[in-house]
This record gives C-alpha cells, structure tokens and sequence, in this order.
C-alpha cells in the first residue's frame, strides 16, 4: 500500500463525510456537532453544555462510531472516585513464585475516546482526577507514570448549573476544555422530524470514517497550517480586552471578575487553523476566527454579582467585544 498524503482537501472531504454520518441519527444541532469536530480535529478536548435531552449523549456516542478508535464511558455521579476514572492498583499474587506484588488496574481514561457524561454531577475531588489525564496525556499512581494513548480526546458533558445536584467545575479543570460547546432545544419542525425517527425502532447504521493514524495526522497537518501575523495580534487585543484593568473596556470592568488568559489566545489560534483546514485552505483568514470565539471564551471569563443582578450573560459581553475590537482592514479584506 503506498504512502497517504494528508491534505488540506482530503481533511475537508473527511470531515462532509462525517457530518453525513452523524445527520443519519442526529437531527439539526449543525453547529454543535462543527464545534466538536472542530476541536477533535484541532486536538482538543471538548465540554457540551445542554439541558437533559437535547442529544448531548447521543452526539458523543455517535461521533465514538464514525471513529475507529477506542471509546470508554464514564458516568459521573455524587459517589464516583478519582480511582474509578484513573485505575488503583491492587496486590496480587504470583502464583509461580508466591510473591505478592501491586500491580495497575488501568480505568476507563486509557482509551482514545473519553466520554465524561455529567461531569458536574460529581464532586470536584473526582473531577480533578482527569485534570493531569487531559493536560499531561498520562497518569500518576504509586510514584509511577502511565502514558495514555493517543490520539486521547476527552467529550465530557454537563447540564446546567441551576440544575439540582450539580457540582461548579473548578476553573483550572474548565481552563482544559478547548471549547464549551452549548447545546439548545431543537426547533419545532426539528423536534417532529427527531420524534418520528427515534419512534420508528429503526437505527441507521454508522460507517467508520477515520481511524487514529488518520486522526493524529489531520492534527499535524492543522498544526502546520500558518496564522498571519495581523490576525495573531487581534486575537491577542480581543482576548487581553476581557480582562479586567485600566485599559479594559467599561462594561467589562462593571461585569467581569476575571478574564481569559493566555490559553484563549492559543486555543483561537488553533481553532481559527482548525476551520481553516476543515474549509480546504492552508491559511487561515479573518472569517476563521469569529466561528471560534464564544466557544473558546465562554468557559474562561468570570462574572460579577453585578452581571446576575443586571442579567447579563458571557455571551452577550463577548458579543460586545467582538463588536468593540474590529478586525484589521487588510485582514479583513482577505474573506
């Protein structure tokens, strides 16, 4: 078999075919399911945020499908422990030599695919177990380090804080999440089409698309693919523009406790080259950027009382801020 040259064509062509995939038994949520990918695609790992229903579950388990990777669930609930995600290990005897040694009993997070279904309905002491897993891609017990497969891409959900029983994410574990990805009820026409389907007792059947060979090779090839300098700085203004100081814009310093650092910078970047690639192009261009922003940015700024007495949310204020902080002329001319 001859050598596969991965290609910015052949990375788009991929990602149609998975879209298609996932239509067969995902109805609308078009945007959420290009976010996800775009993330997967970008290396990076993904939270969904929705009310209970609105497919979450479904869209990961589809994605496991179409891949053909290793996937492992993991339901987080108020009584799971950091060793039920990570592994322990236990003492075991050898039954030739009669010695006892302790050996590691590896848990679901060594797989390719992690799904972390409810991850805020578990304390953050469990939570914080996947935090060295998504950062580091390896895991620490006994003094020994255990390197995770690769590609390693974790999909956790979460319902809504006001939700009861729920646990707020502490936000170095957000911090690791490359997009927060929302989401919503389905539109009427939607919902009849997504009632008629799932009451038919009949389930399309996924093809598989990609593999991990593929997959790890798509990320390098985004990797590569170049930000213009003009569109670095933007980022650069956008983000520092969320945080609060002397130079911030009013409305953030009246409604934001902390802003997005550095990490926001990078995953724009990195997602912006993802959509570009996605798109079949080998630069990315300023219409790359704004797709990626509020999934990005929402999980990484902080409100104020003032913003919950006022009813202000995230999304507006970075809808105001991309308004604030215009694209540079000569990059925007380039879409």
């Amino acid at each position: 078999m001859g050598k596969v040259t991965y290609t910015v064509a052949k990375l788009k062509a991929a990602q149609e075919e998975m879209l298609a995939e996932l239509g067969k038994r995902i109805i609308g949520q078009t945007t959420a399911i290009k976010e996800v990918l775009t993330a997967l695609f970008a290396g990076g790992h993904c939270m969904i945020t929705g009310m209970p229903g609105v497919a979450k579950t479904l869209l990961v388990s589809c994605l496991s499908e179409v891949m053909d990777l290793e996937f492992k669930r993991i339901q987080f609930t108020p009584d799971l422990m950091p060793s039920d995600i990570i592994g322990t290990e236990i003492l075991e005897e050898d039954r030739t030599t009669g010695r006892r040694e302790l050996q590691f009993v590896r848990g679901p997070v060594f797989a390719n695919v992690v799904m972390a279904d409810e991850i805020n309905r578990t304390p953050p002491k469990t939570q914080a177990a996947l935090l060295e897993s998504m950062q580091e891609k390896q895991v620490s017990i006994g003094g020994k380090t255990h390197p995770l497969k690769e590609p390693f891409f974790v999909l956790a959900t979460q319902i809504p804080m006001e939700q009861e029983g729920t646990y707020p994410l502490p936000e170095a574990q957000q911090d690791r999440f490359m997009f927060n990805v929302t989401m919503t009820y389905l539109s009427e026409f939607e919902e009849v089409a997504a009632v008629r389907n799932s009451s038919s007792g009949v389930s399309p059947r996924l093809n598989k698309i990609l593999d991990g060979k593929d997959l790890l090779e798509y990320q390098k090839l985004i990797r590569d693919i170049p930000v213009p300098k003009v569109l670095g700085e933007y980022i650069v203004d956008l983000v520092s523009s969320s945080r609060p100081g002397e130079s911030a814009p009013d409305f953030i310093n009246e409604y934001v406790a902390w802003g997005a650092g550095l990490r926001a910078s990078q995953y724009i970047a990195l997602g912006a080259k993802a959509r570009a690639g996605l798109s079949g192009r080998t630069e990315v261009e300023a219409r790359d950027i704004r797709p990626v922003i509020t999934p990005v940015m929402r999980h990484r700024i902080g409100l104020n009382f003032r913003a919950d007495v006022d009813k202000v949310t995230v999304e507006d204020l970075i809808e105001r801020l991309v308004t604030l902080v215009p694209v540079p002329a000569e990059a925007a001319s380039q879409t």
